[in-house]
């Protein structure tokens, strides 16, 4: 299992790559807001999972499997966000509990894979049919006069 430290550094590493095609330890730790030190650990102990590819002075990228995490990882969060917000959770507090709850409480044990289907199902069946405009405003209205 990959703690959230480990994420995180997957994650910008993604967003740097996206960008430039590599990232470099500076790029990482700027972005992380760390010391290069502790980033060029985080990239070693990462490159020694297979998640990373990195040579002494050269750029960081990611491997197939550290990119296929990063990807998990952000469709878990986009599904929890849109989640929050059918619950009428405002944008940036749903960005933020996504983000909180897709780093904390993720794990087989915690929230069962089964669970995280769901809720993307449910996320997709209310974005899809016909009337769920009237009923998410029947829940704003709700949630507002009990």
């Amino acid at each position: 299992m990959l703690s959230i430290k480990n994420k995180d550094y997957l994650e910008a590493i993604f967003k740097i790559t996206k960008e430039k095609g590599y990232a470099m330890i500076r790029d990482i730790s700027s972005l992380l807001g760390v010391a290069p030190a502790s980033t060029a650990g985080m990239v070693k102990r990462l490159n020694d999972k297979g998640l990373l590819i990195h040579e002494k002075y050269d750029g960081v990228t990611l491997t197939p499997e550290g990119e296929e995490i990063v990807i998990l990882l952000k469709e878990r969060r986009d599904a929890l966000r849109a989640f929050l917000k059918i619950l009428d959770v405002p944008e940036e507090i749903a960005d933020v509990d996504a983000s909180i709850i897709e780093h904390e409480l993720y794990s087989e044990i915690i929230l069962h894979s089964g669970t995280m289907n769901q809720i993307k199902n449910l996320v997709n069946f209310v974005r899809s049919a016909p009337d769920h405009l009237e009923w998410t405003k029947d829940f704003q209205i709700f949630c507002k006069t009990g």
